[in-house]
């Protein structure tokens, strides 16, 4: 208390992508830092990250023994938590070739599509309502408006449900879960740092964390059990979770794991991959575009020019939306979903940048600050889409330019890059195309980061959104 009797304001604390970016700024590039027992290597800059992924890719290649990856991530079933081995290398051939390949995307275009449409048009329905009812302007808060949208795609395309249905409680549920989880699983645990304190669970984090999936496994449980009930052959129209059951009925195995419990953590994994990173990223996008009303305007420019005002954005159109493609990218540079890589662990020694690093080490890339690197990005703070037309046109996010890898590198790097993309890449289109938007009172975006495992905006981001385009544009299905 201070001399006045009233509580001194507690420090905001910062980002951990940020607290590292400050402590590469003084000691370099890759540096260590002892967390507890565990001595970890911090890279800050694509030349060490080149080297991490390139000639020790296989060195980095394991995950560490940690309390998150092992009581969140189904014992290590989880394939993005699994240590490297023989498990992890055939759970990641089903998910390339099964589940995320190029033609079994495509196969949920309607989905997308559909979904996308929905949203747009439940948000027109709004407006109307207020504007015949000649109320005050309906504000959206959008990252709640994204994350249904994305949801719904998700939801659909692995276990063939919409998020958004009749039971919202039920649906409200799985949200605060899935937000559990991604807290718990980016916080730091005493365990982490001292395990041989695991037992005392000082911190209550084993606790939360074997709650929190015990709610989550029981909503998995029932959709696998739906899904068994339900089975047929019709390949159309397979969810995710029906291709899996399809290959253990055809005798897959999945080395030595149990087919259920890897089912759900398939299913799972894939779903907080691709829905809070996703809509994440799109928020960023829109409040970017709030922020900077020229690079608004030309997207909205293309989009007129390439789609014209007669109808909704399709997949088929994306092809020809290159500067809002640009507006993605330069939005992951600047705001990468995941702003530190998932953690890794070397398996062997080998040298990074010059140094030693021994056996047992733990990986971290600081994705956040290696994309501000103003030797690779002139202005690197500035939003400037342009830079992939020109300068750096040649630039892509498959992990083969390390200056940029907003979906990490090497062979851990996710593969729904394709699902992902896709999805932003349509969403943020049509939303563009359908509507302007405006902050309620008429300032500036508060781009303030919060700490979290993903990279999301501290503030709710609430927009007047007004429709550009004739009223039965947004009718058609």
């Amino acid at each position: 208390m201070n001399s006045v009797g009233r509580p001194r304001c507690l420090p905001v604390q910062k980002p951990y992508h940020i607290t590292m970016g400050n402590m590469a700024d003084k000691y370099g590039p890759v540096f260590t830092l002892r967390l507890g027992v565990h001595k970890n290597l911090i890279v800050s800059n694509w030349e060490m990250a080149k080297q991490c992924f390139t000639v020790n890719d296989k060195a980095f290649a394991n995950r560490p023994n940690m309390l998150a990856l092992e009581v969140l991530g189904y014992n290590f079933s989880m394939v993005g938590f699994s240590p490297y081995g023989s498990y992890w290398r055939h759970m990641r051939k089903i998910l390339t070739q099964k589940l995320l390949s190029t033609h079994r995307v495509d196969m949920f275009k309607h989905v997308m599509e559909s979904e996308v449409k929905v949203g747009i048009k439940e948000s027109y329905d709004i407006w109307q309502k207020k504007e015949n009812n000649g109320s005050e302007k309906a504000t959206t808060e959008m990252k709640r408006w994204l994350g249904d949208i994305t949801f719904n795609i998700v939801f659909r395309a692995i276990v063939g449900k919409r998020f958004v249905g009749d039971n919202d409680s039920e649906n409200e549920r799985i949200l605060k879960i899935l937000r559990d989880y991604i807290n718990l699983a980016g916080a730091f645990t005493v365990s982490d740092a001292l395990p041989y304190l695991r037992w005392l669970d000082l911190d209550g984090a084993e606790r939360n964390m074997k709650k929190t999936i015990k709610e989550l496994d029981g909503f998995l449980q029932v959709w696998l059990e739906q899904h068994k009930l339900n089975r047929n052959g019709d390949l159309a129209n397979q969810d995710f979770m029906d291709v899996l059951l399809g290959l253990v009925e055809e005798g897959e195995e999945f080395d030595g794991h149990d087919a259920d419990t890897t089912i759900k953590a398939t299913c799972l994994a894939l779903i907080l991959a691709a829905t809070d990173t996703s809509t994440a990223t799109m928020t960023w996008a829109v409040a970017l575009l709030v922020n900077n009303p020229e690079i608004l305007k030309k997207a909205i420019e293309e989009l007129d020019r390439e789609v014209g005002k007669e109808k909704m954005v399709d997949i088929s159109d994306l092809k020809k939306l290159k500067y809002i493609h640009c507006i993605i990218m330069e939005t992951l540079r600047l705001y990468p979903a995941a702003p530190l890589s998932l953690i890794h662990e070397s398996m062997e020694d080998c040298i990074v940048g010059g140094y030693h690093v021994p056996t047992g080490t733990r990986l971290l890339t600081n994705i956040s600050k290696l994309q501000r690197d103003p030797f690779m990005y002139p202005h690197p703070l500035e939003f400037r889409p342009e830079r992939f037309l020109t300068t750096h046109k040649d630039v892509d996010i498959k992990g083969r330019h390390f200056q940029l890898i907003p979906f990490g590198a090497g062979r851990r790097m996710c593969p729904g890059l394709y699902f992902g993309f896709q999805l932003i890449h349509l969403t943020l289109a049509t939303l563009l195309h359908g509507f302007h938007f405006a902050t309620p009172d008429g300032k500036p975006v508060d781009m303030l980061e919060q700490v979290s495992l993903t990279n999301i905006m501290a503030s709710p981001l609430q927009l007047i959104l007004t429709p550009r385009l004739s009223s039965h544009i947004y009718h058609q299905t």
